[in-house]
């Protein structure tokens, strides 16, 4: 039975309720450890270089639940109020180095077209169908072979979408997001040049980035794994649903909890993708309640880390294969 059948407003719209002391929580034990971390990662450079780093993981963790609160919040899921989830939003995008807007203008674009084949590219991990792929010359297949390289999609990955891309100013884009990039980055460089001429630019590099990478690379293995394993949901757009997206094409990441704490519930991505208006913190109780999201498909860390080696959608088999797979005619 299609999900788009079945009556689920009603119960998710019970938890798509956010609750402010639960909030502030939230911001205590992900906003507040990332910044002291941040000063004693800064403090433990003057007795080694090895033990600053050594800091880097855990503020990694910190930095990655910091994501999850500000895109609750480019939902409007964090806070009740509008206004409250625009305002602290934009201050945890300074954080994050990323323009609140062009943010949750490009994510509002994913979540009402994920898995939507004739609408890709916005706000996803580029995907080609078999047939697209073959098609492309051999230049345009090797560039798409990088790209899809582990190395190059967990390793430069954070660089481009945390660091490049968010810095631009696109021709097509709305005034009022060209205005959003403009003032994040006339902030973050009065920001980072401050904080330069205070501790010097190369503690600046050790305490800030590389906690900033693990967590950007978490942060992509974790998108990467939720929408691109194999029995996911593409379809075209006169038979594409939305509920069906979300629930046959968003994964449950089975993680530990130490490994749930620090991605904020985001494994519970059926829950999200079918009401972007829950809280992190409501995710497993509503997977736990709603009997629909025994359908989904489930993943745990070792069949997680697989996927990387599905690259293309084959619409004959109706399912995610690799290079050699696509390769084979049967």
């Amino acid at each position: 039975m299609s999900v788009a059948t079945q009556p689920w407003r009603a119960a998710i719209s019970v938890y798509a309720q956010p609750r402010l002391a639960r909030t502030l929580v939230d911001l205590a034990t992900s906003v507040v450890p990332y910044l002291a971390l941040l000063v004693a990662t800064a403090l433990a450079l003057h007795v080694s270089a090895l033990l600053a780093l050594a800091l880097a993981p855990l503020t990694a963790g910190f930095l990655l639940r910091t994501f999850i609160l500000f895109h609750d919040c480019t939902h409007g899921s964090l806070f009740r109020a509008r206004r409250a989830n625009r305002a602290v939003g934009t201050v945890l995008g300074l954080l994050l180095y990323t323009p609140f807007a062009t943010f949750a203008h490009s994510h509002a674009v994913h979540h009402a077209t994920a898995g939507n084949l004739d609408r890709r590219g916005t706000g996803d991990l580029p995907t080609l169908t078999v047939e697209e792929y073959l098609a492309r010359s051999g230049g345009g297949r090797l560039g798409y072979r990088l790209f899809r390289n582990p190395l190059i999609m967990f390793g430069l990955g954070p660089i481009l979408s945390f660091v490049v891309l968010p810095r631009l100013v696109r021709k097509d884009m709305r005034p009022r997001l060209r205005r959003a990039v403009i003032r994040t980055n006339v902030i973050l460089l009065v920001l980072v040049v401050a904080t330069c001429v205070w501790i010097g630019p190369l503690d600046y590099l050790i305490v800030q980035w590389p906690a900033a990478w693990m967590a950007g690379a978490a942060g992509i293995f974790l998108f990467y794994v939720q929408h691109q394993f194999e029995d996911a949901y593409w379809k075209g757009a006169d038979s594409w649903s939305f509920a069906d997206a979300a629930i046959r094409g968003s994964s449950f990441l089975q993680l530990p909890a130490i490994l749930r704490f620090f991605s904020g519930n985001i494994g519970y991505h059926h829950v999200h993708h079918l009401s972007a208006r829950v809280p992190n913190y409501n995710l497993r109780s509503a997977h736990d309640a709603i009997d629909l999201f025994r359908e989904v498909p489930v993943l745990d860390l070792r069949t997680a880390l697989r996927t990387t080696r599905l690259k293309l959608w084959c619409e004959r088999r109706g399912r995610l294969v690799t290079f050699a797979e696509a390769a084979d005619p049967a």
